[in-house]
C-alpha cells in the first residue's frame, strides 16, 4: 500500500496563447494539471471557456453591466438640492426645453448666464429628440423658464434611463464589434475576449461621470470606439464619418483628432493610395456640411420668417463674437447673414478661449504648476501660446510612429497617447476629461496579451488613479459611496490594488522594467490610499481649506505624465519602430 506523496503539488502560472493568466497546478508523477483563473473576473466566466460562440455569454455580460449601471443611478447627481445653478443634471435638461421650446436661430444665443449651450450640434439634436420624447410624457419637465432646478422623481427616472439607452445603442454595441473585431484579428479566443469586454464596459469613471454625476460621454466614447473598429476593418471613410460625428458630439473628440490624422494619412502614403486620400478628404467635408446643415437651414427659415437670433436686440447689428474687427464689414441684412452669425456663435460657444488656461481644480500639469508658480498673473495669450507649445510637443512622437507605422491594431494606443498629452498640456481642461484617453488605453485589455500581468497593472493602475482624481468633484455632490463601491469592485474583478497585489507577484527571475512597475504603483496605491484616510478624518488647515484637493492634484498629475511616457513607449515598442532599426544595422554589419 502506497502512502501519499510528501511532495507538495508545484504551482505555476501559465499565460494562454492570448495573454489570459491562469493558475496550473501539476504533480510529480506527471499526471494531468489543474488549470484555475488567477483572478475573479476571470472565475466568475470560467464556465464558459469552453463556448465557440459570444452569443452565449454576450446577453449575460450586457445584462450585468446594465444592472450596474441603473443601480448606480438610484444615488443623486451633479446639482442635487445645490441652488441656484443646480450642476450637470440640470444643464442637460434645460437643453432640452432650448431645443424644443425656442426656434433653431436661437439654441446658441439664449439666456447664456443659465446653462447656455456649449457643445457642438449633434448633442442639440440627441437634446432636442430626448426633449421631444420627455415632452410627451410631462410636458411640464421642459417648460421654459418655469422649469428650472426642477427636481422630480419621475423626470430623474426618465432623464437616467435617456443616459442608459443612449449607452446601449451607441457605445455599448460600438464596443462590442471593437473587442469581436480586435479579438480575431489578433487571435484572441472568445472567453478571453468576454473576459476584456466586461471589464471595458465595467469601467468604473465611465459609469460614474455619465450614469451617477449625469452626462452623455458614452456617445462620443461610442462614436469613437466605431471609429476604431471602421479602422480594424478596413473601412476608412466609415471611420472618417464616425469621428465627424464624435466632434460633432462634444468638442472634446479633438484629443484624438492628430493620432486618427496620422494614421489616416499614413494610411494613405504608406503605401502611397491617392483615390483612398480624396475620398477621406471629400467624406469627412460632407459629413461636416450634413452634420451642420439643420442649424443652417434653421436659421434660414427663421430670418424668413422674421424671428431674429437675438431677439434683445430687436434687429439691431451686433458684432460677431469671433473676427470682431471685421464683422463691421458684413451686411447684416443680406441673406447670408444668419449662416455666418450662426456658425460664429457656434464656434465662440463651443470653444471658449476667453475663460483662461484652467477653470477649475484638475489634475494635470498646468493646475499642479500653479501651485509653485501662480499662472493668473501672465496674459492669457502667453499661457495660450504656452500650452499649445507643450501641447504639440507631447503629441508629436506618437503621430509621427502612428504615421510611420499606421498599422490599425497600434490605434488605441496612439489614441491613449495623444489623449493624455492633451489631458496634461491643453487648455481648458476638466476632470471629466480624463475619461478620454482611460477609453483607447483600456480596450488595450482585447489585444493580444492585453489580459496579462503587465498590460492589467498598467490599465488598471490608470483607471483606479483617473477615478481617485475624480473624487473631490463626487464628494461635492455627496457620491462617495458609488465612488468606492464601483472602483472596489472593478479593482477585486481585476485582480487589482487595494483588493490584491498578486499580479505583482514576479515568476522566475525578476526584471528590472516588473521591478520598476512594482515600486511606482505601489508608491501611488499607498498615496492614494493614505490620502483618502487623510482627507475622511483630518481637516485641512484653516488658512490652506483646498490642500487636500491640492494634493491629489499634484499626485494624479505626476501618474498621468508617468501613463502617458507608458503609452508612448509602448506604442514605440509595438511599432517595431526599434526592431527595423536594429535588424537595418544587422544588415549594413553584414554587407
Amino acid at each position: 500500500m502506497v502512502g501519499p506523496s510528501p511532495h507538495k503539488p508545484r504551482r505555476k502560472v501559465k499565460k494562454s496563447s492570448n495573454g489570459s493568466e491562469v493558475s496550473s497546478v501539476s504533480t510529480n508523477s506527471g499526471r494531468s494539471s489543474i488549470i484555475k483563473p488567477t483572478y475573479p473576473l476571470a472565475a466568475f466566466l470560467w464556465p464558459a471557456r469552453s463556448s465557440v460562440s459570444q452569443w452565449e455569454i454576450l446577453p449575460l455580460i450586457l445584462m450585468a453591466v446594465g444592472l450596474f449601471r441603473w443601480a448606480a443611478g438610484l444615488w443623486g447627481y451633479s446639482g442635487f438640492q445645490n441652488p441656484p445653478m443646480h450642476g450637470d443634471y440640470e444643464a442637460q435638461r434645460h437643453w432640452m426645453e432650448i431645443t424644443t421650446q425656442l426656434p433653431v436661430s436661437q439654441w446658441y444665443f439664449h439666456d447664456l448666464e443659465w446653462w447656455g449651450l456649449d457643445y457642438p450640434p449633434l448633442t442639440a439634436y440627441h437634446s432636442w429628440l430626448l426633449g421631444k420624447i420627455g415632452g410627451l410624457i410631462d410636458p411640464s419637465w421642459f417648460a421654459l423658464h418655469t422649469s428650472r432646478g426642477l427636481e422630480d422623481p419621475i423626470l430623474k427616472v426618465f432623464m437616467r434611463a435617456t443616459v442608459t439607452i443612449s449607452d446601449y445603442l451607441v457605445y455599448i454595441p460600438a464596443t462590442v464589434i471593437f473587442v469581436r473585431r480586435l479579438s480575431k484579428l489578433q487571435g484572441v479566443n472568445t472567453w478571453t475576449a468576454s473576459i476584456a469586454l466586461t471589464a471595458i464596459l465595467m469601467q468604473p469613471s465611465t459609469i460614474l461621470i455619465d450614469h451617477v454625476h449625469f452626462q452623455y460621454n458614452t456617445v462620443m466614447l461610442g462614436c469613437v470606439m466605431a471609429t476604431m473598429s471602421s479602422a480594424l476593418a478596413g473601412r476608412y471613410m466609415w471611420s472618417c464619418v464616425f469621428f465627424v460625428l464624435a466632434l460633432g458630439f462634444k468638442q472634446m473628440a479633438l484629443y484624438y483628432a492628430p493620432a486618427i490624422f496620422a494614421y489616416l494619412l499614413g494610411a494613405c502614403i504608406f503605401p502611397r493610395n491617392i483615390p483612398r486620400l480624396l475620398g477621406i478628404a471629400i467624406v469627412t467635408a460632407a459629413s461636416f456640411a450634413i452634420l451642420l446643415l439643420p442649424i443652417f437651414l434653421g436659421a434660414l427659415y427663421d430670418a424668413y420668417r422674421g424671428i431674429d437670433a437675438r431677439p434683445d436686440l430687436f434687429g439691431h447689428f451686433a458684432p460677431l463674437p469671433i473676427f470682431t474687427e471685421y464683422s463691421f464689414r458684413i451686411n447684416y441684412k443680406a441673406w447670408y447673414y444668419p449662416l455666418i452669425q450662426q456658425l460664429a456663435q457656434v464656434i465662440h460657444r463651443v470653444f471658449p478661449f476667453a475663460r483662461g488656461l484652467f477653470e477649475d481644480k484638475v489634475a494635470n500639469f498646468w493646475c499642479a504648476l500653479n501651485v509653485v508658480v501662480k499662472l493668473r498673473k501672465y496674459p492669457t495669450e502667453t499661457l495660450q501660446k504656452a500650452s499649445l507649445v507643450a501641447t504639440l510637443a507631447a503629441i508629436a512622437p506618437p503621430c509621427l510612429v502612428i504615421f510611420v507605422k499606421p498599422r490599425k491594431e497600434l490605434l488605441p494606443l496612439a489614441l491613449a497617447t495623444t489623449a493624455w498629452a492633451f489631458f496634461l498640456f491643453s487648455f481648458q481642461v476638466h476632470e471629466k476629461s480624463v475619461l478620454l484617453p482611460l477609453m483607447p488605453m483600456t480596450v488595450i485589455l482585447a489585444a493580444k496579451h492585453g489580459l496579462n500581468k503587465s498590460t492589467r497593472a498598467w490599465v488598471g493602475f490608470a483607471n483606479i488613479l483617473g477615478t481617485w482624481t475624480m473624487f473631490p468633484l463626487l464628494q461635492r455632490v455627496d457620491l462617495r459611496v458609488p465612488y468606492y463601491t464601483l472602483t472596489l469592485l472593478w479593482a477585486y474583478l481585476l485582480g487589482l490594488p487595494p483588493t490584491s497585489f498578486a499580479l505583482y507577484k514576479q515568476e522566475g527571475s525578476p526584471t528590472w522594467t516588473g521591478f520598476a512597475t512594482t515600486a511606482i504603483h505601489s508608491l501611488f496605491y499607498f498615496l492614494m490610499a493614505g490620502w483618502h484616510v487623510v482627507d475622511a478624518f483630518l481637516a485641512p488647515p484653516h488658512n490652506k481649506p483646498d490642500l487636500w484637493v491640492v494634493i491629489n492634484i499634484g499626485i494624479g498629475a505626476v501618474g498621468f505624465g508617468i501613463c502617458y511616457l507608458w503609452c508612448l513607449w509602448s506604442l514605440v515598442v509595438e511599432s517595431g519602430l526599434f526592431e527595423s532599426s536594429t535588424t537595418e544595422k544587422g544588415k549594413a554589419k553584414t554587407q
